[in-house]
């Protein structure tokens, strides 16, 4: 939103009733507490959901009772508060967290605006597992009437089951029900003499397609002409393929929609699994794959038909880069994490689509009990290739990255190896092998396994390991030495310095230490390094100093 959109909203806001339990003002002149945060985030996630409304808004620098704008200082650096959504997430239901965080600069003073996503239909949102609503202006427990009525809401609706008005078996693809009937043999073969016997509808029927005869939004999906679509709009049903180059430039891209049965194969032609190369067991055998494994990708796209959420009215996109896949679907991701859903390996409560979910397993294209997410993983561990990438930081998007190279296979191998290491410690290594920051409590837990080194949030894996994998030059590359070392390399320098009667400025000094310090710290902080150095060595150590101005200095041995 724009600044002058953003007013205007805050305008209309200010003039609601106290009474409006989607919207809450608060002063929060220099601070407010974060758990307070989190409680309101849940009470008016579940209050706008109840009261049928986009969002719900909790906004700073505003008097509650006049509504006067009278300014606010919460997290005037705008990367700490950024940071609020990825803190707020670690303690709601699904990592819900705000939509967006908007600073509006006004004559009379900074304002907060922060948007918050709606509670999704069935599941009511939690801070830290406990369910907040409003009474009034009051922050109370969501009572237990309004927490079923959230609840039953998945129960009671579900749009993939919903019937198209006017829609027939006409207007479905009939070599997408010739490719549905091979698909249900597959999964029932135990069936295949009966299924030539059954006309078009009964088939679609006992698959679980349609309902009685009559043409559901499913169906449509899955077996409709591309020009039945229209009998989902509002609500779009299409895959975007989306080709670009190492420079993250787009080169190519098709649009797919109904049916998806057959456009699923289209998609995967569209991407290059070419064959990729690389060394196992020191030998000069190359061993041969493709850069994807294709249940990864069907997987993967089948996971975002079924679980888009259709009538956020988006489409399903696949980027494919250079060396990754990239495939995004709208709605959150219901389990409260993978890790979870890795671990309980069993099939999940709630479907946002249960009814195209269970046609989708009918036909052979998903797994419902549970395995399909964990099988993903396995795949690309026996590969000795990165683990999928699973970003929910966006709370109305789920987005999966699957990467077809190879990191440092040799590392993957010895975890693999280790029967003593479990898939949740596997996937936490991984993480810092790509050096994503992981939790201190999964740090200090794995850096006890003796398998990273480092101080949090900058940690890497532990030398031994390293050694072990042929992994050292990366080792070497983000291991922090102790000051001796440094200050060694230093002397040495200014030695062969005096040699030529020659003294060191500044840049030599960094041109000198630069590379040599942990890949861990920014250019920034690598100066500071090399300043303080030089600092203890003038002023404690007394073994060099500065033959010149503070400005420009010239470093000699003292």
């Amino acid at each position: 939103m724009t600044q002058e959109e953003l007013k205007k909203l805050l305008d209309e806001l200010r003039t609601l009733s106290a009474e409006t339990e989607w919207v809450e003002f608060k002063e929060a002149k220099n601070t407010f507490h974060f758990n307070d945060i989190g409680k309101y985030l849940s009470a008016l996630s579940n209050e706008a959901n109840l009261k049928n409304k986009e969002c719900g808004w909790l906004i700073f620098g505003i008097e509650h009772k006049s509504r006067k704008i009278i300014n606010t200082r919460f997290r005037t650096n705008r990367t700490d508060l950024d940071s609020l959504k990825s803190e707020i997430a670690n303690k709601t239901t699904n990592r819900i967290t705000f939509v967006e965080i908007y600073e509006l600069h006004l004559p009379q003073g900074r304002v907060i605006m922060f948007q918050i996503p709606t509670a999704p239909r069935g599941i009511p949102v939690a801070w830290e597992g406990h369910y907040y609503g409003r009474d009034g202006e009051s922050l109370v427990a969501l009572n237990l009437q309004e927490l079923e009525q959230i609840r039953n809401q998945g129960q009671q609706y579900d749009w993939s089951a919903q019937l198209c008005e006017g829609a027939t078996i006409d207007d479905l693809d009939v070599a997408a029900i010739v490719k549905a009937r091979e698909k249900y043999r597959e999964k029932f073969p135990a069936t295949a003499a009966e299924i030539d016997n059954w006309d078009n509808i009964t088939f679609l029927n006992k698959a679980k397609i349609t309902i009685q005869g009559k043409i559901t939004r499913a169906a449509i999906i899955l077996l409709g002409k591309d020009e039945s679509e229209h009998f989902l709009s509002p609500s779009v049903a299409r895959i975007s393929w989306i080709l670009k180059d190492e420079h993250n430039v787009e080169k190519d891209y098709e649009h797919f929609g109904p049916p998806f049965l057959l456009n699923i194969d289209a998609v995967y032609a569209k991407i290059r699994n070419l064959k990729y190369r690389y060394l196992l067991d020191d030998t000069l055998f190359p061993t041969e794959v493709t850069k994807y494994e294709p249940y990864v990708i069907r997987e993967a796209l089948n996971n975002c038909i079924a679980h888009q959420d259709y009538e956020l009215r988006g489409r399903i996109t696949v980027v494919e880069g250079a060396d990754d896949l990239l495939f995004t679907n709208l709605g959150s991701f219901l389990p409260e994490s993978v890790e979870k859903v890795i671990e309980q390996d069993s099939p999940q409560e709630y479907y946002r689509n249960a009814f195209l979910a269970q046609a989708m397993v009918n036909l052979n294209l998903i797994d419902t009990q549970g395995g399909g997410i964990k099988k993903m993983f396995s795949l690309q561990m026996s590969r000795y290739f990165p683990l999928p990438d699973y970003d929910l930081s966006d709370p109305s998007r789920v987005k999966v990255r699957i990467t077809g190279k190879v990191i440092d296979e040799k590392y993957t191998r010895l975890l693999m190896r280790k029967t003593d290491i479990d898939l949740k410690t596997i996937i936490l290594l991984d993480r810092v092998q790509k050096k994503v920051t992981i939790s201190k409590e999964d740090a200090s837990r794995i850096k006890k396994m003796k398998l990273i080194e480092g101080r949090y949030p900058k940690v890497y894996v532990a030398s031994h390991v390293a050694a072990v994998t042929g992994d050292q030059s990366s080792y070497v590359k983000y291991r922090a030495f102790d000051n001796k070392y440094y200050k060694d390399f230093i002397l040495l320098y200014l030695q062969e310095k005096a040699k030529k009667k020659e003294s060191a400025s500044r840049e030599d000094i960094d041109k000198l230490l630069m590379n040599k310090i942990s890949e861990a710290l920014n250019i920034e902080q690598k100066r500071t390094k090399v300043k303080n150095l030089l600092f203890e060595m003038s002023r404690k150590d007394k073994t060099i100093k500065n033959i010149s101005s503070k400005r420009k200095p010239k470093w000699v041995l003292a």
